[in-house]
């Protein structure tokens, strides 16, 4: 009977990344109907420069990094995290990557109120880190951790950068800058709707269906050039709503932790290299 209850348990176990995607998920329907009552809602969960540096609403560091309030935000997110995290969690072990994963968030954080609320006071100073005025909200900055990790310890380990959803956002940014409402209105479905599509066209077996979600195959080490520095330069043209400054701060500890591991481990973190270069 002991046994048979240990065997139903390791059924049911839940992995951490798993958890942190559920948990994503909850707050995000629960910040939905809240803002959708009352918009100021969003301000007691995200993470805004100003605000911080007068020492008012310090808890956003840890609620802006598991906020959503557009689908296409945590679809994305989650998204990325299910490939990258499950891999970072086998890697480092379920205690050690949650940790980790904490840490990137908050650093994150640190690092887009630092660089908004000191660096982005002028014009070019925002286009580059973002207004103090401007709140951020989102798990990508620990997910940008876990590529600065994985680039390290598993750097010629193939992977797929999903662009297409990518592309329609910054599409759909730019638009938004010449377009009428009722045309952003319609684009705005347009994007809401390929971002649903492109969730099931990951999993699909079907070619056509794959290439229209434009996966780009590349190596780990080359992913955190692909996904900042481009997104960096349309910035300066172009209004994004994305922080850029939050994925460099979630970079640079993945990075540091990655040559921590491989300074401490050299030889478990050169097997790992070697398992993954294939």
């Amino acid at each position: 009977m002991d046994g048979y209850r240990l065997v139903t348990r390791r059924r049911f176990h839940l992995s951490v990344n798993t958890i942190l995607i559920l948990i994503n998920f909850v707050l995000f329907i629960i910040l939905s109907v809240l803002v959708s009552i009352n918009p100021n809602f969003l301000s007691y969960f995200s993470l805004n420069p100003s605000n911080v540096l007068q020492g008012k609403y310090l808890w956003t560091f840890l609620t802006s990094m598991f906020s959503h309030v557009y689908f296409w935000h945590i679809a994305f997110n989650m998204i990325s995290l299910f490939f990258v995290g499950v891999l970072a969690e086998r890697i480092i072990g379920p205690k050690r990557y949650l940790l980790f994963y904490l840490a990137a968030g908050l650093f994150a954080g640190l690092v887009f109120v630092l660089l908004a609320g000191f660096l982005g006071t002028n014009p070019l100073g925002a286009k580059l880190f973002g207004s103090p005025d401007t709140a951020g909200i989102g798990a990508s900055g620990a997910i940008f951790g876990i590529v600065g990790l994985l680039a390290v310890l598993t750097p010629k380990n193939r992977i797929y950068l999903v662009a297409g959803p990518l592309i329609a956002i910054i599409a759909e940014s730019v638009l938004s800058n010449f377009a009428s409402a009722p045309i952003m209105s319609a684009v705005d479905l347009v994007v809401t709707v390929y971002v649903f599509f492109s969730l099931f066209a990951m999993f699909s077996f079907n070619s056509f269906m794959r290439k229209i979600i434009v996966p780009i195959n590349l190596p780990f080490w080359m992913l955190p050039i692909i996904a900042i520095v481009p997104l960096v330069v349309i910035g300066l043209f172009v209004p994004l709503p994305i922080g850029n400054s939050a994925h460099l701060g979630g970079l640079l500890i993945g990075l540091a932790y990655g040559f921590y591991l491989k300074h401490k481990f050299p030889r478990k973190t050169e097997m790992i290299s070697r398992a993954f270069s294939r």
